[in-house]
């Protein structure tokens, strides 16, 4: 596994060793003892498995209780995935990273506590999978405006079509008013 540090400190971009042949392929996408030689120590609480059609866009989220950790991943299809810091101290808060992820490079992206994330389908669908380190808290989620000018997030719309959205997403508070996470 090769851990690559992005532009927000905590999150990296995960590249896995592939072994293919003309069967298919192998690669592991968890390892713990892997993980803690490359200075993460995690412990996962929780697995989800989402499925969406192109256009559908998913966050930002982040929780203020529980806050979680994603090692998030594509395996079917592509999304343009994307981090926020929101972090109150942070030299980075505001700031926010995105990547293709997809089903044919198997890149995984390491979104520590203390961000939101979101993801943007740009295949015809995308199943997206994530491990989680704390367990989903409705009660203290919070969702940011997709579009907030002030993140100013180059989001990849196909033929520039406003997204597909939940009801939680479309009424998405702003980030100047988003809580801030320690």
């Amino acid at each position: 596994m090769q851990f690559e540090a992005t532009s927000l400190p905590g999150v990296y971009l995960l590249t896995p060793r592939i072994f293919g042949d003309e069967r298919g392929f192998f690669m592991e996408s968890w390892n713990a003892e892997v993980f803690r030689e490359a200075g993460f120590d995690l412990s996962f609480v929780q697995d989800n498995h989402s499925r969406s059609a192109k256009g559908i866009l998913r966050g930002l989220h982040y929780q203020t209780n529980h806050t979680q950790g994603k090692l998030v991943r594509v395996t079917a299809g592509s999304v343009f995935d994307v981090a926020v810091d929101m972090r109150r101290d942070s030299p980075t808060l505001g700031q926010w990273y995105g990547v293709t992820l997809d089903a044919t490079s198997q890149q995984m992206l390491w979104v520590p506590p203390g961000f939101a994330h979101g993801f943007y389908v740009t295949s015809e669908f995308a199943d997206f999978q994530y491990k989680c380190t704390d367990r989903y808290d409705p009660k203290s989620e919070v969702s940011i405006a997709w579009d907030d000018p002030s993140l100013g997030i180059d989001w990849p719309l196909v033929g520039g079509a406003a997204p597909s959205l939940s009801g939680k997403d479309q009424t998405g508070m702003a980030f100047v008013d988003a809580p801030r996470l320690p």
